[in-house]
């Protein structure tokens, strides 16, 4: 499977995807530091992204995680990454966390990225609410959110460990199948 649009593609991660992930996590790193605290600690050096990597690959082909890579097609660069996790099928729902380079934010490429994930997610893994968690500092994030139609539910107390130890409050957002727009 792989989605393409302009010049840029989003596919599962595969074994090859390592130094790529580690390229971009390294380049990344301040920027991934507090959000996605464990995809960089597990990237921080091409062995370390090799082993990621792998886990990921079995994880998605047991459908147990989805984890996709966004490419900028001309040079096969990773730009982003896209999470489909936490997947709870007996209540319908998974949780979505995505996260872009620095120098492709601001250019409404990760709300498209959602909304194809979004109706990937919708049509082949069996679930009816897709959820987003994010801290109220990240607009960018709360705006592809809401670009996708995802609506605020609630503040979750004390839910995610900051970089520098401290405790965050982090804001729920929910889209339903049901209310998915195409």
């Amino acid at each position: 499977m792989e989605i393409t649009f302009d010049n840029y593609s989003i596919s599962p991660i595969k074994t090859k995807d390592a130094w790529r992930v580690c390229n971009f996590v390294v380049a990344n790193e301040k920027r991934l530091a507090d959000f996605f605290p464990q995809t960089l600690k597990e990237n921080l050096t091409p062995t370390l992204a090799e082993l990621f990597v792998q886990k990921k690959e079995k994880q998605f082909n047991n459908k147990e995680e989805f984890l996709f890579s966004i490419k900028e097609n001309t040079n096969r660069s990773i730009i982003g990454l896209v999470y489909l996790k936490e997947l709870h099928k007996k209540e319908g729902q998974a949780e979505i966390a995505y996260c872009i380079s620095y120098q492709y934010e601001n250019k409404g490429l990760m709300a498209k990225i959602v909304g194809e994930i979004a109706k990937w997610a919708f049509t082949n893994v069996e679930i009816t609410v897709l959820q987003a968690i994010i801290h109220d500092t990240n607009l960018a994030s709360r705006k592809v959110a809401e670009k996708n139609s995802f609506k605020f539910i609630t503040v979750l107390q004390k839910e995610h460990q900051m970089a520098d130890g401290s405790i965050a409050d982090m804001q729920l957002y929910e889209l339903r199948k049901s209310e998915f727009q195409d």
